[in-house]
This record gives structure tokens, C-alpha cells and sequence, in this order.
């Protein structure tokens, strides 16, 4: 007998369900999400940590110093709880309206203004210049801004010394004024002059490197189009410079007005600027002098906390025309 074999014929294909979510790739689209999340959170996580030790942490306790009358005394300091008097008596003195914060604000838009215009000026002569003297010239100028501040002001008191000093003898020669008897540390005119003029020399050389990096990307065709159309030079610089290298003046503008609104060595080192002349203080020094000439933490606390809410307001400004400019490039 012969084995059959016995064919069904083709089997139906099996239903299937709908598939089932792999819980594996989603796990790894989750870690992977969370991970874009957090990575740069975790990148940042040193510097913050760090600027919170050296910046936030110092002006919790400023903050907190200048709610207290606090006196440095043998073996320690006594602090007592005043609340928010240092900044009444600050706020309504007439020394803080009449003298430091003019001095303050007048004297930082002055030198922004002056420091932003020649460094302007260094830039478009030394953009004109060949390769090799550029690199000279930038070179010499730098000299100015290595040069640290309590050198650069000594180098200016010894200028307008009174009756040696080598600008008032000049002066004197040309019978502007009697060496003998003029003293330019005195009076709160000549005395910002001169700190203004120390303030330029040391501030140009940046704002001049930086402006002439912007002004060698701009394409020489732009001027050569401005030329072609009857356009002078001041024209070709208000209406092709500026535009082009605008964030670049907007951050040598704001960074420049951050550091002037705290300038601290350039007065507190000229004759008078140490607390002798209260007519040229500004808020720094003010602060200073408060603190540690006087005894009075707490109120010297108050004025540093005024002048950083000054700075933060500045530095608010300086972030949000950053973002703006990015906005508009996109």
C-alpha cells in the first residue's frame, strides 16, 4: 500500500494585529530627548557654579550688608539690622543728586562718546593702511590698553602736575595760566577733564581694533558703487559703514558705557579723588570712601548696590539689543 499524501492546499495568512509600540525606541527617543534638554544645562553647569561663587554669592551679602549698620571693630564686626535706612539717607541726600550721580553720569557719557569717536577714527585710518604698517600701528596702539590703569593715571597727574607738570608749563608759556598759582585737581571741570582724557587714551585702542575688524569685511565694491554714484566720503561712511558694522558699534557702545559707569582707579588715584575734594566723587568711589574711610559698611553697601542696579539695567539693555540684532540677521 502506497502512502498518500494529503494536501490542504494554501493556508490563509494569520491575522494580525496593529503593531505594537516598540517600548525600547521609545525609551531612547525619551533619553535622547531628555538629553538635548539637559546637555547644555550640564555644559554650563561649571561656569554658572563658578560665577555664582565669585559674583552672586558676594552681592547676596552686599545686598544683605547694606541692610545692616555694620562697623569693622577689634576682634570682629558688629552688625545691627537698619532695614532700608542707609538707602533713605542715601536717596535723599543732597550729595548723591547734586554731586556723585552727575559726576557719574556725565562723566561715563563723555568718555563713551569720545571713546567711541576716535577709536571710530584710529579705525578708518589704520583700515587704510598697507598690511604691514596695520599690524604696526595696531601693535602701538595696544601698548595703550596693556598699560594698567594706576600706570596710565600716574602718567596723567604727572602731565597736569601743578607747576611742574609738563601741560602746565606749556599752558603757562602760552599765557593761558599762571603755573604758580593753577591747580587742576582742585576744581570738579578741570579735574574730569583730565580723568576723561585718561579714561580715551586707555579705552581707544579697543574700540579701534574692534571697529577696524568690522570694517575689513566689508566688500570694497560696496564704496566703489558709492564712488560710481557721487558719493563723498562722509556720505559712503554714514550710509555704507554704519549700517553694515552696526553691532559692532552697538558692542563697543554698551561694553564701553558698562566700564565707564564703574571707573574707580582713574579718580580715586588723582589728587583730591581719595575723599579730600567730595566734590569729584563719583559712585565708586563714594562707596569706597563711605565703606572703608568712614567705618559705614552699610551705607557704602547701599551705593554699590545703587551703582550695580544701574549696571544691571545697562547690561538688560546690552542683552536684549544683542538678541534683537540676531533676530533681525535671521
Amino acid at each position: 500500500m502506497k502512502d498518500t499524501l494529503v494536501d490542504g492546499g494554501p493556508k490563509a495568512p494569520a491575522r494580525r494585529g496593529p503593531p505594537r509600540p516598540d517600548g525600547g525606541a521609545e525609551a531612547a527617543r525619551r533619553r535622547k530627548r531628555l538629553t538635548t534638554l539637559t546637555r547644555p544645562w550640564l555644559l554650563l553647569a561649571p561656569s554658572l557654579v563658578v560665577l555664582a561663587g565669585l559674583l552672586l554669592w558676594p552681592l547676596i551679602q552686599v545686598g544683605k550688608l547694606s541692610l545692616q549698620d555694620y562697623e569693622v571693630k577689634f576682634g570682629g564686626g558688629v552688625g545691627t539690622f537698619t532695614g532700608f535706612d542707609h538707602y533713605s539717607d542715601l536717596l535723599t541726600g543732597e550729595l548723591l543728586w547734586k554731586t556723585v550721580l552727575p559726576n557719574t553720569v556725565f562723566f561715563a557719557v563723555a568718555c563713551v562718546g569720545l571713546t567711541v569717536a576716535l577709536g571710530t577714527l584710529v579705525a578708518l585710518l589704520l583700515n587704510r593702511l598697507g598690511p604691514t604698517w596695520r599690524l604696526i600701528c595696531s601693535i602701538a596702539i595696544l601698548a595703550a590698553w596693556a598699560m594698567p590703569a594706576v600706570t596710565g593715571t600716574y602718567v596723567w597727574i604727572w602731565l597736569f602736575q601743578p607747576q611742574d607738570g609738563m601741560a602746565s608749563q606749556l599752558a603757562g608759556s602760552l599765557g593761558l595760566i599762571d603755573p604758580e598759582t593753577t591747580n587742576w585737581f582742585t576744581e570738579r571741570g578741570p579735574f574730569y577733564a583730565i580723568a576723561t582724557l585718561n579714561v580715551i587714551h586707555h579705552g581707544f585702542p579697543f574700540v579701534a581694533i574692534t571697529v577696524l575688524a568690522g570694517l575689513m569685511t566689508i566688500p570694497k565694491e560696496l564704496y566703489e558703487a558709492g564712488e560710481l554714484d557721487g558719493a563723498n566720503a562722509w556720505q559712503r561712511f554714514w550710509n555704507i559703514t554704519v549700517p553694515t558694522i552696526k553691532p559692532v558699534f552697538l558692542v563697543v557702545t554698551i561694553l564701553s558705557t558698562i566700564w565707564d559707569f564703574k571707573v574707580f582707579t582713574q579718580i580715586y588715584l588723582m589728587p583730591g579723588g581719595d575723599g579730600s575734594n567730595p566734590d569729584v566723587y563719583n559712585l565708586g568711589v563714594y562707596s569706597y570712601i563711605e565703606a572703608f574711610a568712614k567705618n559705614d559698611y552699610g551705607a557704602g553697601a547701599a551705593a554699590a548696590v545703587l551703582l550695580t542696579v544701574l549696571l544691571l539695567i545697562i547690561t538688560v539693555v546690552y542683552i536684549r539689543t544683542l538678541f534683537r540684532q540676531g533676530e533681525e540677521e535671521l
